[in-house]
């Protein structure tokens, strides 16, 4: 085997020519087993990601038999498994080591699709960053994030991992994360290697269950599933992760049309592939696999890089290649991407480059990441209803009622996926608002009810501490396991009995603001209809009762707009703003129109939705012309103004609408936004470009088509409530 010295002065050559050389030259010198083993993920120590899998252990890694670790983290653990890849395996090819680094490593940030609802992807970046950092402090130089599914059932669990339902926001947000953890230069000691999953159409899983099969149409595949896709990979997306399902009959483990046709052939993405927790392994489940060669060959002929946790590569694949089954040329590619992702991550130069042990204590929960997290908890909440203005409260109300099982629950305000997050970290909701308040102000507690039990012994507690406040706080929602993987419901209800508390509550006629902790929408009819004020907070992380006393008590003024539609109930479910007119649109008047017998058709809350303490006015919505080409650009400008007297965020939001297309068209899709910060009184004028990009679509022949005709520009601060000017696009 050639020097660590001397693979490390190669590796450190920057040119594409430079790398590919070292790699093809460490490749030609690689036995089976050991480019195999480059394929081969098996679970860290302590990992507990999914079904239980056997470790492997320090011979493994002195055979060559393991390429990366999942879930092992810590400087001293996964620094001494790296000192035996290097100095005493064969070719000491340096380990990877993968987390699922989602929202925060140990200063946990909102959930995801919390930091969605700020709409503000400078703040989404910053929170990667601070994750990257992190991690790279306690030994990891890969996590399994963003998730860039597109979600559009609130059932599904997995829905708190996304951005929500919009193709566009999902594309906005996927870059500003894969930026955030790769940094600006792979090679940092701060820069992880980012992961988007899952690839692809993971969140179109029938009846929201997880794991489960999508069906759906190569157009919808094309303009909902994959941009967010595309957008990581056009971001520099350093890895990509296989989804569980199906599409169309083909397990996206063995779907090579996908993997190998569209994501590298198409795009050009020359990063690994690295499969879901026993993905591999299930293709057996899926019946298109026998036993575990098959299962292993078909992965690997579909471009599956790595084998995560099923050992399938590594114990079956040779016989496969030697018996002609399985050419070696297929395991070749594989293994120069998984060394093309540790070449320019720089681990051949320095593959001890996270193992500085002080970094631990010096880069984890300092002032400035907690400050970071606190930001970016209040920029995503959202203020869904507020009348008679009860929020925000005075800090000097004399007594004050906090009452709901999540009102002291650190676990719960982590979320799931949490990293390492610790709930003696956290700040819990009365915590941050015992230390908002003065001396003078008396702050009542009460649990009230469990999370989700039909215990109804503490209600009367409730009401009576309610009875002797001037305003109360009720802090309702879901436990933090109650969403995230395999975490699905069939009810978008409050769980248990904690609507009969609130409603019990709100009969003291006392001032009552509602506060939402949960990782999906919920359908709170009731609240929506008795209860003054509602505020959605999510999972918020560590400094969730610092960030919501800010909001609570006025010292920030929420802005955060919903990612996802809420619907009413869960039989209108799956509901998104971005869906297409059918050929009778709802009409109340008209029986024979697509609508609810029960219930309205439109959303309790709808995307894009968010109030604010003071408001603001939509003006002169203009265009920079009335025709353009089909490959022109075009200008749209729209004046806001802060009509109210305190300062604010608003999210300015920018639509569009083919009127009338050779294939059915969304009535409106996002195609801009922008938060913008203004001073009581003061207007802004902000300009939006539209290009060929923005117009196009899939055409019957599922190629990218902009057709002539006309269009329709929507500006304002939701989806519903725009103001509107068209365009013409003229025939070439």
């Amino acid at each position: 085997m050639a020097p660590l010295g001397v693979l490390a002065a190669e590796a450190a050559k920057p040119s594409d020519g430079a790398e590919k050389a070292f790699i093809d030259s460490l490749l030609a010198r690689m036995t089976l087993e050991e480019k195999l083993g480059q394929l081969n993920q098996p679970p860290g120590i302590g990992n507990d990601t999914g079904p239980k899998a056997k470790a492997a252990g320090t011979d493994q890694v002195r055979k060559g038999q393991v390429g990366s670790f999942l879930g092992m983290q810590g400087v001293k653990l996964t620094c001494d498994m790296q000192r035996i890849a290097v100095k005493e395996s064969r070719l000491g090819i340096p380990l990877l080591f993968g987390f699922d680094v989602i929202h925060g490593y140990r200063t946990v940030f909102p959930v995801p699709l919390g930091e969605a609802a700020s709409f503000n992807p400078v703040a989404v970046e910053k929170a990667a960053r601070v994750g990257a950092v992190e991690a790279t402090a306690h030994g990891i130089n890969w996590t399994y994030a963003p998730m860039v599914d597109v979600a559009r059932d609130p059932r599904w669990g997995r829905v708190v991992e996304g951005s929500g339902e919009d193709t566009y926001l999902g594309q906005v947000m996927a870059v500003a994360r894969v930026r955030g953890f790769q940094g600006n230069d792979l090679r940092a000691a701060d820069s992880v290697l980012a992961t988007a999953k899952h690839f692809v159409a993971y969140g179109g899983a029938e009846a929201g269950r997880d794991y489960n099969t999508v069906d759906i149409s190569e157009r919808t595949l094309r303009e909902v599933y994959l941009p967010p896709f595309h957008a990581a990979v056009d971001a520099g997306v350093g890895s990509i992760m296989a989804s569980f399902n199906e599409i169309a009959g083909v397990p996206m483990h063995a779907n090579g049309p996908l993997i190998n046709g569209v994501l590298r052939g198409e795009w050009g993405f020359d990063g690994v592939l690295v499969s879901d927790y026993t993905g591999v392994m299930e293709l057996m489940n899926h019946r298109i696999a026998a036993d575990p060669a098959e299962a292993g060959r078909r992965a690997l002929e579909a471009g599956v890089d790595i084998d995560m946790v099923s050992d399938i590569y590594r114990k079956d694949m040779p016989k496969a290649v030697r018996a002609g089954k399985l050419p070696v040329a297929t395991v070749d590619d594989a293994v120069r991407r998984v060394l093309r992702a540790k070449y320019r991550l720089g681990l051949f130069d320095n593959p001890y480059r996270n193992c500085d042990e002080s970094l631990e204590k010096s880069q984890t929960l300092t002032a400035d990441h907690r400050d970071a997290a606190r930001t970016m908890a209040r920029e995503s909440m959202v203020l869904l209803k507020n009348k008679g203005a009860v929020l925000p409260l005075s800090k000097q109300v004399r007594t004050l009622a906090v009452i709901g099982p999540l009102a002291d629950n650190p676990r719960a305000m982590l979320g799931s996926w949490a990293g390492m997050g610790r709930p003696e970290d956290v700040v819990t909701p009365l915590a941050g608002i015992r230390a908002a308040v003065g001396p003078e102000t008396k702050i009542l507690y009460a649990r009230g009810a469990e999370i989700n039990t039909a215990d109804t012994t503490g209600i009367a507690e409730a009401v009576r501490i309610a009875g002797q406040a001037d305003a109360v706080l009720l802090m309702l929602g879901e436990a933090e396991d109650m969403s995230g993987e395999a975490n699905n419901r069939t009810s978008l209800d409050l769980p248990g009995v904690q609507e009969q508390l609130a409603l019990a509550v709100q009969k003291t006629g006392k001032p009552v603001a509602a506060v939402l902790f949960n990782g999906r929408p919920l359908s709170v009819n009731s609240l929506q209809e008795q209860v003054p004020s509602i505020l959605e907070a999510w999972f918020p992380g560590v400094e969730a009762g610092h960030a919501l006393a800010d909001v609570l008590f006025g010292d920030y003024n929420p802005a955060g707009r919903l990612p996802i539609t809420f619907p009413r109930n869960v039989g209108q479910v799956p509901i998104y703003y971005a869906h297409k007119n059918t050929g009778r649109p709802p009409r109340e008047e008209e029986r024979y129109s697509s609508k609810y017998l029960d219930v309205s058709w439109k959303p309790l809350y709808a995307f894009g939705h968010g109030l604010s303490y003071t408001s603001f006015r939509y003006d002169a919505l203009r265009l920079s012309q009335e025709k353009i080409a089909a490959d022109g650009t075009l200008q749209a400008e729209v004046t806001v103004t802060n009509t109210g007297d305190r300062a604010g965020d608003e999210v300015v939001q920018l639509y569009l609408r083919d009127d009338v297309a050779s294939i059915t068209r969304p009535v409106k899709q996002l195609r801009g936004f922008r938060r913008v910060h203004l001073q009581a009184g003061q207007s802004q004028t902000l300009t939006f470009t539209l290009t060929a990009n923005d117009l196009a679509f899939y055409g019957a022949d599922m190629k990218p088509v902009v057709e002539p005709g006309s269009f329709t520009v929507f500006a304002g601060g939701n989806s519903v409530d725009n103001l509107e000017a068209k365009f013409e696009v003229t025939a070439q």
